[in-house]
């Protein structure tokens, strides 16, 4: 019986080993382009809701996925923020599959208000629209049974101290919005990446997230041999999947919440491109697409 069973366990995780290695083949993610993503969107300046450079993005954003085999939606909404009424709007591609079910990449672009600072937010809203552009190209060359969408978030980062209802406004915004329209009840995943880029990869277990989920994405990287970046070590963490979670969504969030040393370039003026790597972001990309095709 326990041989059985060992035969078993074997012959899955061979199968599993097999999938993921010609998927990441066929996949070509590409980490330079991921960063050069980033980049272009860095030099736009800090790009908090509402803000000039936040529109000059948002457009940016848009001429990437318009050449792209995928229907583009905007989510416009005006947030009620501790600096009163503004302007956001969330950015949605959808890769169309034929299954009927879904599944949901999601990040932010939008950087912190820090009135007096140059806050650039390369890796904090930077990497996770640059990792976003460069998976929508890959999805754009393969074939995949559901749809997939890409959903760029506006708003995530607070005005000041974060709380429930300051941060996650449009991720908030987007879970109401596809909780009318019955949309929740097509996701079989939703992932969300936030600070993906650090050159000092290292992806906790966040706790509030779908366990069966977790434990997928660490097996990948195991198999694909990027264990070591996906730690044993575990934490909750607000995110922009938060919003989803409670409403019963299969989410889970992929965050380095562990920037420099004593966490000292999160929300400063040291989060700049030279923190980030294309080796990070193509390790991420590698497992993700691979999950994509294993959910």
């Amino acid at each position: 019986m326990l041989r059985k069973k060992s035969l078993s366990r074997a012959a899955r995780a061979l199968a599993i080993a097999c999938f993921v290695a010609s998927a990441v083949a066929a996949a070509d993610f590409s980490g330079a382009a991921a960063l050069e993503y980033t980049r272009k969107a860095v030099a736009f300046g800090p790009r908090p809701p509402g803000s000039e450079a936040n529109r000059k993005l948002q457009g940016y954003i848009e001429a990437q996925l318009k050449p792209l085999h995928c229907q583009i939606s905007f989510d416009a909404f005006t947030a009620q923020t501790p600096a009163g009424s503004v302007p956001m709007r969330n950015i949605i591609a959808k890769f169309p599959g034929s299954s009927g079910r879904a599944i949901v990449v999601t990040g932010h672009f939008d950087t912190k208000p820090m009135p007096g600072r140059v806050f650039v937010g390369a890796n904090d809203g930077g990497s996770s629209t640059g990792f976003l552009l460069e998976l929508a190209q890959v999805l754009n060359a393969t074939s995949h049974p559901d749809d997939i969408y890409l959903v760029f978030f506006d708003g995530e980062e607070a005005f000041g101290e974060w709380s429930d209802t300051n941060g996650t406004f449009g991720s908030r915004f987007l879970a109401d919005t596809w909780a009318r329209e019955g949309m929740l009840g097509r996701i079989k995943a939703l992932i969300n990446v936030d600070m993906i880029g650090d050159k000092d990869l290292g992806i906790l277990q966040e706790t509030m997230s779908s366990a069966p989920l977790r434990r997928l994405v660490w097996q990948t990287a195991t198999d694909l041999g990027y264990g070591k970046y996906f730690l044993n070590f575990a934490q909750a963490t607000e995110d922009d999947h938060l919003p989803f979670l409670k409403k019963g969504v299969n989410a889970l969030d992929l965050i380095d919440f562990d920037f420099g040393p004593n966490n000292e370039y999160w929300h400063t003026e040291k989060d700049t491109m030279d923190k980030l790597s294309e080796h990070s972001c193509e390790v991420v990309g590698n497992v993700l697409v691979a999950v994509l095709r294993n959910v």
